[in-house]
């Protein structure tokens, strides 16, 4: 039996939505979905039957997911002690068995599955099927503070996608699927890496040509200095934030991704609080949109 793919608040969201759907029809959209929503079992449901709506009426969305905190939770299980270098985690072959249980098995199909229950069909991958994403060790440079010598940072099997092939994605798109990717990927010798999901799904993006890149967060998205919500900016508005220092910390990796995404195609990219409901229609069909979106 289905969940229902609606509910009344997402039936008045759409029932404004006759113009946006048009310039939707037929468009990808890449979702990156993670935070403390995955682990709310009602805010789960509630993303799969968004999700489920944008299919049914003729949107095409590819979803990459994270799972940092069911990763921290089996760590614990397993009595496996996590190591941190400038704020990263160090991925060794032991964590990396973990990572890749956590986020290509249940994580990945418990997405896939509150699609599934709206009435659309979704199907669980990782970025090592289909050679989804061909990856290469992340490398990392930093300053450290007591020598001022910069040294190269290792973090062990962390990865960056070096190339995308989204064939895999078209073929399940073209066959009304809905591709749901967990972000690892393996190297041309098959070494799997792990990969931040931000990352994955900015290349995903930017391979498909997306029309929209939704980076689902914690936070409302861009503040200015007086914390207020930007509704709209530049590639070149934003450099100048991160350079003023007022888009600073988590942000930065954040934005960077979406800066990512819009120089390889995508028509734009949104940071939005995954965390208000129907967020991503909200941002999708509505005029005033639900975060930040970040232009050419």
């Amino acid at each position: 039996m289905t969940e229902p793919a609606d509910t009344p608040d997402a039936m008045q969201i759409l029932a404004g939505a006759l113009p946006f759907l048009k310039r939707y029809d037929d468009a990808t959209v890449v979702v990156k979905y993670g935070g403390h929503a995955m682990g709310e079992e009602e805010t789960a449901l509630r993303f799969g039957r968004d999700i489920a709506l944008l299919e049914q009426v003729g949107v095409n969305p590819v979803v990459v997911h994270g799972g940092g905190p069911q990763i921290n939770a089996m760590l614990k299980r397993l009595n496996v002690k996590s190591t941190f270098v400038q704020g990263l985690r160090v991925t060794d072959e032991e964590m990396l068995d973990v990572v890749e249980m956590v986020l290509a098995g249940p994580v990945n199909k418990q997405v896939a599955e509150a699609i599934t229950r709206a009435g659309v069909v979704a199907v669980g991958i990782s970025g090592k099927d289909g050679g989804l994403i061909r990856a290469r060790k992340l490398q990392r440079t930093y300053r450290d503070p007591e020598s001022n010598i910069e040294k190269v940072l290792d973090l062990g099997f962390v990865g960056e996608p070096e190339s995308v092939d989204p064939k895999v994605l078209r073929l399940m798109m073209g066959a009304d699927i809905v591709p749901v990717v967990a972000p690892v990927g393996a190297d041309e010798n098959g070494q799997t890496y792990n990969i931040n999901a931000d990352t994955a799904a900015g290349a995903i993006a930017g391979a498909l040509g997306a029309e929209r890149l939704l980076m689902l967060t914690d936070v409302a998205g861009v503040l200015d200095p007086e914390k207020r919500l930007i509704p709209e900016m530049s590639v070149a508005e934003v450099r100048a934030g991160i350079a003023a220092g007022w888009i600073n910390g988590g942000m930065i990796p954040k934005v960077e991704t979406c800066i990512y995404a819009v120089e390889r195609g995508v028509k734009g990219a949104v940071i939005l609080d995954g965390r208000v409901p129907h967020a991503v229609l909200r941002e999708l069909f509505t005029d005033g949109g639900a975060g930040t979106l970040i232009r050419p």
